[in-house]
């Protein structure tokens, strides 16, 4: 079984209020070629498919027509989408029915049938080839806290219905596979030891899983959450990683991974593709400069080259304010975005003698002096006499007092 894995599109995202749109088109076009030329079984995205919970009529259009196109181009591809932590579980599963006719299953939720018992079935998803041969099986499992699992036996306790709902899924699948075909299965979340270099969840952190509640019996572990494509250790769960970075932080190459999976308890072979980044996303220069120098790199930028920037500076004080009018006045008329400034504040002499004070020394100073070289090195920058006169003040009161 030949798999496209990819996760976290985030399509809809704004970049410091600039539309990305373009350059989310130009990635799932990248896609749909990797459609054609590989030809897989299946197309999965673990979650994340958009950026608000809440997508623009604009942005749901980008999405229909991919997946129509991507249905097209390889008409005997299934594909296989999972609500992550920033979809509306209920408005990606609107069309659900509907979608099943262009080969496209959508899971944003885990639902009760008319019963009231949690509906295994449509987690498990056969992939069949254009002949109807099966080739192997996926299992969908959407953005679900830990602590929202239904449970399927009361008897287990609340801290362990994640692990049992999934291994019940895993058995759910071996009691049928009798072929030994691939069983791949998708998820959305962060496990411990998993490398987030760069990103920023936005949303109080992240909420990691042992890898061991993710259960046995799965060839492929197909994880979205975590941007950074890696490959976790013993080879068989890996995060393809975001197509486009969502952040100046996450300065490395983006992808989507290519699986294949020739049976069921066979390594699975990954092949990394990469994104090509229409708009990238780059921190100019490398290294810290004067605010003039960076404005000069800024201009120096040619009109016609595409990039969204954030210039690196270093300075001694708060930044002027004028900096910003600044940038905005340069780009005018080039097709780069400024964005931001990075900034770098230089370390004085002054900061140095911080390092070479130890305890009697510091008890030779006054309150004051500690002050000043606390302000010092905080801020970088010398306190004002007016504060260190209002501390002075303070600390006669407490003494006088102290002597009554």
């Amino acid at each position: 079984m030949k798999i496209l894995h990819t996760s976290d599109w985030h399509l809809g995202q704004q970049l410091f209020e600039y539309d990305r749109s373009e350059e989310q088109q130009d990635f799932l076009r990248q896609l749909c070629h990797w459609v054609a030329t590989e030809q897989p079984d299946a197309l999965i995205v673990s979650g994340d498919v958009f950026h608000y919970c809440s997508p623009s009529a604009a942005v749901q259009r980008l999405y229909t027509d991919a997946l129509v196109e991507f249905h097209e181009t390889c008409p005997a591809m299934q594909i296989i989408i999972t609500a992550g932590n920033h979809d509306s579980s209920s408005k990606l599963e609107i069309n659900r029915n509907l979608w099943k006719y262009a080969g496209v299953t959508v899971v944003g939720s885990i639902r009760r049938d008319e019963a009231g018992r949690v509906d295994l079935e449509r987690h498990i998803v056969e992939v069949k080839n254009g002949c109807g041969e099966l080739k192997g099986y996926v299992i969908a499992l959407p953005h679900v806290y830990p602590q929202n699992f239904p449970a399927l036996d009361e008897e287990v306790p609340r801290e362990e219905r994640q692990s049992h709902f999934i291994q019940t899924l895993l058995n759910r699948v071996k009691e049928r596979n009798q072929r030994n075909l691939p069983v791949v299965l998708m998820a959305h979340l962060a496990l411990t030891g998993s490398d987030i270099t760069g990103q920023d969840d936005g949303r109080g952190g992240m909420e990691y899983t042992d890898i061991r509640l993710m259960g046995e019996g799965y060839d492929y572990l197909a994880l979205g959450h975590i941007h950074f494509p890696q490959t976790l250790s013993g080879g068989r769960a890996r995060y393809c990683g975001s197509p486009l970075p969502v952040s100046f932080d996450e300065s490395y190459g983006h992808s989507v991974s290519l699986v294949e999976l020739a049976a069921y308890g066979a390594m699975p072979e990954v092949r990394t593709l990469p994104v090509r980044n229409a708009w990238p996303l780059k921190v100019l220069p490398s290294q810290a400069v004067p605010l003039e120098e960076a404005l000069e790199v800024l201009q120096a930028i040619p009109d016609e080259e595409k990039m969204y920037v954030q210039l690196h500076v270093r300075i001694q004080d708060v930044p002027p304010a004028y900096c910003m009018e600044r940038a905005y006045e340069l780009t005018r008329g080039k097709q780069c975005r400024f964005c931001r400034y990075k900034w770098e504040r230089e370390i004085v002499e002054t900061q140095k003698e911080i390092t070479e004070l130890d305890v009697d020394r510091l008890q030779t100073f006054s309150p004051s002096q500690v002050a000043a070289i606390y302000y010092q090195d905080k801020f970088q920058r010398d306190i004002a006499s007016e504060m260190l006169d209002m501390l002075e003040e303070a600390v006669k009161r407490v003494r006088s007092q102290e002597e009554e």
